[in-house]
């Protein structure tokens, strides 16, 4: 049997198909298939060279309806060990195609495991055509090993000489493809294992948010699944294949990366005054016995000490009260500014406010514990984290990465930061990066400034933002159902 142009053309359509599969099992299948078919054989067995010795990957057997390892699982025979008495190991070690037109009649390798494996099944293995499968580096891949090429009537034959160029072409191909798989894979573990320092340097960092970057992270795997799941129920036209899937996954762990540079004064500021309230403490002490002072030596009478006693016992409760509730009111606003005014002169004229300029900014924040330009730096962590990434050279499958993150806390009506981004401008995967990000923000436990808020307190609070234009509508609907699917009794 000699080859055909049809031949030919199957050999190009097999080359194009292995350079462009990018999943390993599925390209080491066909390496299997299309050789069997080339060859026209009964049976294969695909080897991997792992630890110096040749491991069983694939094994097919057509006229017995055999089909091992090509589900994924594990094939639970010996490996071949690398000796040239094996005729496997020999075309490895010398890196030769080996066709063997009968095991029978041959004595040239030790063929007493094919005999007895034909033995125990009543199969008759009969010609073999062993193929090196080597990289254009000459780094041994695996071994091809086919088995019983077939006549047009059924007849076992030997393997034609014409193949094996052909199947060792076909061999090469697909190790280089192997060989660049793989380094995509440990370019990909690089990236991730730098990744992971990060964040696990940012969950060390501070014990406040430790848990947020992982919840984001479950949160877009749940948000992710779900669509994809609703795409294939015909449901909706968005889906994550696993290489988008797998490029979010990396954008929501290295999310808030930033946050790195953010002073800790800011990141784990816990209160609105946090550490200044002691010297507010302090400074309240000072003015009781300052009054003192002034009462002992007559400044003040008995009756306008006991009023600034109180005063001061009134106003220091207030501060502790304001400085961790929620929400600061108008009036308590306007409490705080008449506090800021009061103070103390002594009789040489040296003047003590109860609160510093700083201090009032800090109580009369309405909501959370920052200021104006402490959340201007904590803002700043979108921009940082983008400038980081711009250090990093993302390979073409994770190069979407650094503009998500750095557009996820920008809003669909343009009122986001840092660029003021909105609509169309701001990817799905941005816009789902926010959602995760702010419903994680409001059920955390984690965060002594605020109570938790529960999933569906968390849920109306996004389909509010989503009615005023700031987030995407559709997709907190499906987190919301996402959620639901996870916890069914959660609240």
């Amino acid at each position: 049997m000699h080859l055909q142009y049809e031949d030919f053309e199957k050999i190009m359509d097999i080359g194009i198909r292995l350079s462009t599969e990018k999943n390993r099992n599925r390209l080491l299948m066909t390496i299997l298939d299309k050789g069997m078919e080339i060859t026209n054989c009964d049976a294969s067995t695909l080897y991997l060279y792992e630890n110096g010795e040749l491991k069983f990957q694939f094994m097919k057997t057509l006229s017995q309806g055999i089909s091992r390892g090509l589900d994924g699982e594990a094939i639970d025979l010996p490996p071949v060990p690398m000796k040239e008495e094996n005729v496997c190991s020999y075309a490895a070690i010398h890196r030769e195609v080996v066709n063997i037109p009968d095991v029978y009649t041959s004595s040239r390798f030790d063929f007493s495991g094919p005999r007895q494996y034909d033995s125990l099944t009543g199969y008759r293995t009969q010609s073999q055509l062993v193929v090196p499968l080597v990289n254009n580096e000459n780094e041994l891949i695996g071994v091809l090993q086919l088995i019983n090429a077939m006549e047009e009537d059924g007849s076992v034959t030997a393997f034609n000489e014409e193949y094996e160029i052909i199947i060792r072409a076909l061999g090469a191909i697909a190790a280089i493809e192997l060989t660049n798989l793989s380094y995509v894979e440990a370019l990909k573990t690089q990236i991730y294992s730098f990744v992971e320092a990060l964040t696990t340097a940012l969950e060390e960092r501070t014990p406040y948010n430790a848990l947020h970057t992982r919840n984001v992270e479950r949160y877009t795997s749940l948000l992710a699944d779900h669509i994809t799941q609703l795409h294939r129920e015909g449901k909706c036209d968005k889906f994550f294949d696993p290489a988008r899937k797998e490029q979010l996954m990396l954008a929501a762990l290295i999310h808030d990366i930033g946050k790195m540079v953010v002073p800790l004064s800011i990141m784990n500021k816990a209160t609105r005054l946090d550490k200044r309230i002691e010297k507010v403490d302090d400074r309240f002490q000072l003015l009781r016995a300052l009054y003192e002072v002034d009462l002992l030596r007559g400044r003040i009478t008995s009756e306008e000490y006991e009023a600034v006693s109180r005063d001061l016992e009134a106003e220091i409760a207030f501060i502790h009260k304001i400085d961790v509730i929620e929400h600061v009111s108008e009036e308590d606003c306007e409490h705080i500014r008449k506090l800021a005014e009061k103070q103390h002169v002594s009789e040489d004229g040296e003047v003590l406010f109860y609160l510093t300029k700083e201090e009032a900014e800090c109580l009369s924040i309405r909501n959370g514990t920052l200021t104006v330009q402490e959340r201007k730096e904590m803002e700043n962590h979108v921009v940082m984290t983008s400038k980081i990434l711009e250090k990093v050279q993302f390979y073409k499958g994770f190069s979407m990465v650094p503009k998500w993150v750095g557009a996820h806390h920008e809003y669909m009506d343009g009122s986001g930061y840092p660029n003021g981004l909105k609509g169309d401008e701001l990817d799905l995967e941005t816009r789902l990066l926010t959602v995760v990000d702010i419903y994680d923000a409001l059920v955390a436990t984690d965060r002594p400034y605020k109570e938790p808020i529960s999933r569906q307190g968390a849920i109306q609070i996004l389909k509010d933002m989503a009615q005023r234009g700031k987030v995407d509508l559709q997709l907190v609907e499906w987190l919301d159902e996402a959620l639901g699917e996870e916890d069914p009794a959660g609240a």
